[in-house]
C-alpha cells in the first residue's frame, strides 16, 4: 500500500504510466481484472477512431429499397441482425435505417403485405467520419438514442457501419448474443434449415445431429474443417458449400472462426 500511495502522490504524465498505477492496483487486489480491464477500455476508446473498429463497406447486410416484403423478410431471417441500412442505387446511397421489429407486423401468414412501402418503415440514418473518436461517438449514441451509424470517408462515400455494441466492446470486451458464443448447446437451431454453429463444434458432434460424414482424422473442430477448405481464415460473411451444406461465417477474429450460420439444403435428420 505504501508502494502504490507514492505511485500516486504523483500524477502519471502519460497514458503508459496511468495503465502500470492500474495494473498495480490490481496487484494490491484494489481492483479486480475486469474492472482494471474495462478502466483500460476506456482509455483506449479515446484513442480509437471509429475506421478501427467498424464493419466494412463489402461486409455490410442491406437492404435495397425495391425489394418486395418476402425478399426483405427473408434477408432480416437469414442474417439476425436487428438494423439494416436501406440503400438506393447504391452503397453510398443510405436512405434511411430498417429495424426489424417494424417488420412484425408484415410476418403473419395471413397478412395482406400488397400496400407495404419500405419508404414507410425507415428511420432517420445518421453518419460519422473515420477518424471521429469512439469516446465521443459513444456519447453521441446515448444523447441521440441511436444505436447504429453510417461510417464516410473524406469524399462522402459510404466506407462501412458502426453500431454501439461495437463501441461498448471496446471498453468492457466480447457481449455475448445469440450470435456469440455461449455456455449451452454448440449447435442452435433457428429453423429446419438454418442454423448456428460454434466454430469450436467438433466435428463428431456436427456429423452426429445432421447424420452428416465429415471426416475428422485431420481436423477437431468444424472451424478447423471449414478454413482448411477456405485454404485461408475467412471472413465475416464469406460463404462455403460442402455437399448439402451451407457454411456462413457470422463471425470471426483474426484467430478463429467463432460462429457460423448453416444451410442444410434438404431436410436435416435430427432437429
Amino acid at each position: 500500500m505504501r508502494r502504490l500511495g507514492r505511485s500516486l502522490a504523483g500524477a502519471p504524465r502519460s497514458r503508459e504510466e496511468l495503465s502500470a498505477i492500474l495494473r498495480e492496483a490490481r496487484q494490491f487486489e484494489l481492483m479486480d481484472a475486469d474492472a482494471q480491464l474495462m478502466i483500460e477500455g476506456v482509455l483506449k476508446a479515446a484513442d480509437t477512431p471509429v475506421e478501427h473498429i467498424m464493419i466494412p463497406r463489402s461486409q455490410m447486410v442491406v437492404i435495397e429499397h425495391d425489394m418486395v416484403i418476402e425478399d426483405v423478410l427473408r434477408a432480416v431471417v437469414d442474417s439476425g441482425h436487428s438494423r439494416f441500412p436501406v440503400i438506393g442505387e447504391n452503397r453510398d446511397h443510405v436512405l434511411g435505417i430498417l429495424l426489424a421489429k417494424d417488420l412484425l407486423k408484415y410476418a403473419g401468414q395471413d397478412v395482406d403485405t400488397s400496400e407495404f412501402r419500405i419508404q414507410d418503415c425507415l428511420r432517420k440514418a445518421e453518419f460519422v467520419p473515420e477518424n471521429k473518436r469512439l469516446n465521443v461517438l459513444l456519447k453521441e449514441f446515448r444523447s441521440g438514442r441511436n444505436h447504429m451509424a453510417m461510417v464516410v470517408d473524406e469524399y462522402g462515400g459510404v466506407s462501412g457501419l458502426v453500431t454501439i455494441e461495437d463501441v461498448l466492446e471496446t471498453i468492457v470486451g466480447d457481449i455475448d448474443d445469440e450470435y456469440d458464443e455461449t455456455e449451452g448447446a454448440s449447435i442452435l437451431r433457428q429453423d429446419s434449415r438454418h442454423y448456428l454453429v460454434k466454430g469450436l463444434c467438433s466435428i463428431e458432434d456436427f456429423n452426429t445431429y445432421f447424420g452428416a460424414t465429415f471426416s475428422d482424422q485431420e481436423f477437431d473442430t468444424l472451424g478447423g474443417l471449414v478454413t482448411h477448405h477456405f485454404g485461408r481464415l475467412p471472413k465475416s460473411g464469406e460463404t462455403l458449400t460442402l455437399g448439402e451444406f451451407e457454411f456462413q461465417v457470422a463471425r470471426a477474429d483474426s484467430r478463429r472462426l467463432a460462429m457460423l450460420r448453416v444451410t442444410v439444403s434438404g431436410q436435416p435428420q435430427q432437429d
